[in-house]
């Protein structure tokens, strides 16, 4: 198949593949092997905002009761949380603030979710839940200005359809805690983005009479909120689980879903952020660590950016514990990145993305082709089978054609199955870090290609579960001396 590839743009890439990316719960942020693993992605990608579980969880430490002379008070206290938003600004990246879960003080109950027991439970006083977003929204925009606040999205709550997440997965209770929640932010600031409802697959219902409630209730709302995944029921072994996908394109269905649900009502237009995304929603399936997966979630990160205004990858790093401490590298774990940095193929397909233009020439379920001001010509090309694709591609005022090819492949970049032949070792020493980093990097090729008539031809061979990026640069003018000569290189 030979795709001629247009000379005129047909749109702008734009950067909902990369404005959000999730990450485990907030005060993981202070560990070091978090740190670095976030400054790596953040200069080889670059994301736009991170959402994670638990700022009002008792690790993070905000809600603080106590008693003086006989009389009740609470002081909120935001030591951890000044030290991971400077960290994440100082980084390039700001919030997308999710509110929950509930400190245990407040709680009304003592159900809890994840092996660090975050509270599900609604308040025992939902004033004084108000008092709390107040405190803690109140204190951002103190320490940070309004103006920089008001573009960090603040979401009401975690997946409150499923009984994990929000006891008994009361409807009416959440709509309630939406409300008190949404006007206590809107008391700091008018102009603050607040919204939700945050669900997960499988709820879409709950869309429609979300919109319902907030426009009889009055109650301001800024952004739809949902999550997608496309596996299935899982199959459980120790330490892992085992799950069928539905296909990639479920997730582009699932994306387009709140657009159509909210048609005609009072939530009609508003933004739609896909807060959770991936595969597997366990952080314990092996999936997410092979090169498989980053071939199956190639066609998603290329193309849904039509369909709404963010979807953030869950999660960009391995250093999560929301089933308790992983006991091998690779884990199944939700992380572009492994553990001490080490690259996942999911990685590489986020940063070619980042090495892309901005205008789109051509895209299909097997490619996309981009080209930025410079004329650099950048193809973004993968395969969950191999394949052979050939490209036509347009390349003004150049007498030929520089490229530079980056692939990662069952055969190139899978450190996961490097782990493997190594006998999967539990814990690395030094030398084998070393090797698996090194192995982690993409395959590198480069060469030259003829321009006759404005066009390149690129042709390509793809293996099994392929993604490769290849980088077209215009050579306007060549430099070699005439007096070069390459036999003689060689004597």
């Amino acid at each position: 198949m030979r795709i001629v590839v247009p000379e005129l743009g047909s749109g702008q890439l734009g950067e909902a593949w990369r404005m959000c990316v999730g990450t485990g719960r907030f005060e993981l942020a202070l560990r070091r092997d978090y740190q670095e693993s976030l400054a790596l992605v953040q200069k080889e990608i670059g994301f736009r905002h991170i959402r994670g579980h638990g700022l009002l969880s008792d690790g993070v430490g905000i809600h603080r009761p106590y008693e003086y002379q006989g009389v009740p008070h609470v002081r909120y206290a935001f030591t951890y949380v000044d030290q991971v938003i400077d960290g994440y600004l100082e980084l390039g990246i700001k919030p997308f603030l999710e509110l929950g879960f509930m400190p245990e003080a407040l709680a009304s109950g003592d159900e809890t979710v994840f092996w660090w027991r975050g509270n599900i439970t609604p308040p025992r006083s939902w004033q004084d839940w108000a008092a709390l977003v107040r405190a803690t929204i109140g204190h951002l925009v103190d320490r940070y200005g309004i103006e920089q606040v008001r573009g960090w999205p603040i979401e009401v709550w975690n997946e409150p359809n499923l009984k994990e997440f929000w006891a008994g997965a009361d409807e009416t209770a959440y709509h309630h805690l939406y409300e008190v929640t949404a006007k206590a932010v809107k008391e700091i600031d008018a102009g603050l983005q607040v919204g939700g409802p945050a669900i997960s697959p499988g709820a879409d219902d709950w869309l429609p009479r979300f919109a319902e409630f907030v426009e009889r209730r009055s109650a301001p709302v800024d952004f739809v909120s949902k999550h997608a995944y496309t596996s299935g029921p899982a199959r459980h072994v120790p330490f892992g689980t085992y799950q069928k996908l539905k296909p990639a394109t479920d997730l582009l269905d699932q994306f387009a879903t709140p657009r159509g649900l909210l048609a005609g009502t009072a939530l009609e237009g508003l933004p739609v952020h896909i807060t959770e995304f991936n595969s597997s929603y366990r952080p314990d399936n092996p999936i997410h660590d092979t090169a498989f997966h980053a071939a199956y979630l190639a066609p998603v990160v290329a193309a849904a950016g039509d369909l709404v205004d963010s979807f953030s990858y869950w999660t960009f790093c391995d250093v999560f514990e929301e089933m308790g401490v992983p006991t091998t590298p690779w884990h199944g774990g939700f992380g572009l990145l492994a553990h001490r940095q080490v690259k996942k193929p999911t990685y590489h397909l986020y940063a070619f993305m980042a090495r892309m233009g901005d205008e789109v020439l051509h895209r299909d379920e097997n490619c996309l082709v981009t080209r930025d001001s410079g004329g650099r010509v950048t193809v973004l090309a993968w395969t969950l089978d191999g394949s052979s694709p050939k490209f036509s591609i347009p390349l003004e005022r150049a007498a030929s054609a520089f490229y530079v090819r980056s692939s990662v492949s069952e055969q190139e970049g899978n450190v996961f199955a490097a782990w493997g032949e190594m006998g999967r070792p539990m814990s690395l020493r030094p030398k084998q870090l070393e090797t698996l980093r090194e192995l982690a990097e993409p395959a590198r090729t480069h060469g030259r290609l003829a321009v006759t008539g404005g066009r390149a031809d690129l042709d390509l061979f793809l293996e099994r579960h392929e993604v490769t990026l290849v980088e077209i640069s215009p050579v306007e003018r060549d430099e070699t001396p005439p007096w070069w000569d390459d036999e003689r290189v060689y004597g």
